[in-house]
């Protein structure tokens, strides 16, 4: 017998995962949930889906067995709270939370409740991630010494459409200018999840463009950065650098390389390229790195580099097998964390701080 999800968020995002739920041969049953009427009937028409909650408080007291919880990302942890305390497996996207006290909370509730809560982190599902953890595994990066991690989203790029669809009726230009460093996991889960080690102590410096109309200290935030760059250092000893840019000539990329005692994976504009010390090479990390259902292959060239397919894969599997999710609420809080201590130190002038911790959690 498979497992009964319930899609909750169907705004930008969420509607993403629902037709890989909906295919995936673990799944038996797929809700959905949304505040706004006009949004779930036209995903309940698109979707050819009629068990509809419009509020998170009712599919709570459903007979669902898990939620797929994907609302602002300053709602996660509260809501996550929430839906385990009614007895339900949760997944949430990302960041799993909005402050260290909403970490604290969020891994209390994973130990009080027992029910299983994932994060749906992309970045640990890329195939540049899986490639090097491949090569970690293999031990051909010798000693990892310093990884740098980036996510560059200029502001032109869409960032106020998805702020106006964030706030809603509550928008207003005060409301802007978020400290980049809130949201840092795109950047931070790809070196954790490849070393294995985890951020201990962080000096970070911000950068206030002049006569910024979105990053002010006269606004919510109160923040004058538009750009932070951090430097960590890592519990094995090495070194991270993370770089958050909101006002930057680019593109836009997620990225992040990595420097061995032996071996370099370098992930740049023009591509991919691993390195040693006899030379270097162009390489292409598959897509499809580990095993997914059938069903769910056509979904491998969607956003994020295929990784919502995988993620919604590994939620399902760790419902049906009460499997520890590999994106967990301790390593959940090993992305988010550090972002919050970096935009600390910012705030004080680069001042070195500890990055607090979580443990390991259970053993798999």
């Amino acid at each position: 017998m498979g497992v009964s999800i319930g899609m909750v968020g169907l705004g930008m995002f969420g509607p993403i995962f629902v037709e890989p739920l909906k295919r995936h041969p673990g799944v038996d049953r797929v809700a959905l949930c949304d505040l706004v009427p006009e949004r779930l009937k036209a995903a309940s028409e698109r979707f050819g889906i009629t068990e509809l909650y419009d509020s998170l408080g009712l599919i709570c007291r459903s007979d669902l067995d898990a939620l797929v919880i994907v609302t602002q990302h300053w709602m996660h942890a509260p809501q996550a709270i929430q839906a385990m305390e009614a007895g339900k497996h949760v997944y949430t996207a990302c960041p799993c939370a909005a402050s260290l006290e909403e970490c604290d909370e969020l891994v209390e509730a994973v130990e009080r409740t027992g029910q299983l809560y994932m994060n749906g982190e992309t970045s640990f599902f890329r195939a540049e991630t899986a490639f090097c953890r491949e090569k970690q595994a293999a031990g051909e990066f010798g000693r990892i010494f310093y990884c740098e991690g980036e996510y560059l989203h200029d502001i032109s790029h869409g960032l106020l459409e998805v702020a106006k669809q964030r706030l809603g009726k509550d928008f207003s230009p005060d409301k802007l200018g978020e400290p980049p460093m809130r949201y840092p996991t795109h950047s931070t889960s790809f070196a954790i999840s490849v070393t294995g080690a985890h951020m201990t102590e962080v000096s970070c410096r911000g950068y206030a463009f002049p006569d910024d109309d979105w990053y002010s200290p006269e606004g919510k935030w109160k923040n004058p950065y538009c750009n932070e760059i951090a430097l960590f250092r890592m519990s094995d000893g090495s070194v991270c650098r993370i770089m958050e840019a909101r006002r930057a000539g680019h593109p836009g990329s997620e990225r992040c390389s990595i420097y061995g005692t032996e071996g370099t994976f370098e992930w740049g504009l023009a591509g991919y390229t691993w390195a040693t010390k006899q030379g270097s090479e162009r390489v292409e990390p598959p897509r499809l790195f580990e095993p997914l259902p059938d069903e769910l292959h056509a979904f491998l060239s969607e956003g994020h580099g295929g990784a919502e397919v995988y993620l919604m894969n590994e939620f399902v599997n760790c419902v049906s097998e009460s499997r520890l999710p590999r994106t967990n609420v301790w390593q959940a809080a090993r992305y988010c964390a550090p972002g919050h201590v970096a935009h600390q130190s910012a705030m004080r002038d680069g001042e070195l701080l500890k990055v607090p911790d979580w443990g390991d959690g259970p053993s798999q």
